[in-house]
């Protein structure tokens, strides 16, 4: 919370757990209710994309154009944005499932989120 107050960031949960995360994750990290994408259950194999195809596609389309930084431990997930969205527009970090968030982690996205900031204040 403290990277979206300094940064101006709007955070959101983007998985499979959906407003789920604001009931089961959230308070027992102590994170408040947050936005979340609406990710629909994953159709399979007739749509011919992987999970993380699936999940990527449903957060390029919540973002709808603005820059923004994904926390993802699906490595899958990094390559199946691309297909949807060009490199600038945002950053994926990935995250080691077994180690989580960590303050690198966090850090590169303030630098990120600032240089973004910088960039619209010279335009």
């Amino acid at each position: 919370m403290e990277l979206a107050e300094s940064t101006g960031a709007e955070p959101a949960w983007a998985g499979y757990w959906c407003g789920g995360a604001n009931e089961w994750i959230a308070p027992r990290i102590g994170l408040p209710e947050l936005p979340f994408v609406p990710v629909p259950r994953f159709p399979g194999t007739p749509e011919a994309v992987s999970l993380d195809a699936w999940k990527a596609r449903h957060v390029a389309s919540w973002a709808g154009g603005r820059p923004f930084v994904w926390f993802e431990d699906e490595p899958d997930a990094a390559e199946r944005l691309l297909d949807h969205l060009a490199w600038d527009s945002h950053l994926l970090i990935p995250v080691d499932p077994w180690e989580g968030l960590q303050e690198e982690h966090l850090e590169r996205a303030r630098l990120w989120l600032e240089h973004l900031d910088a960039a619209e204040d010279a335009s």
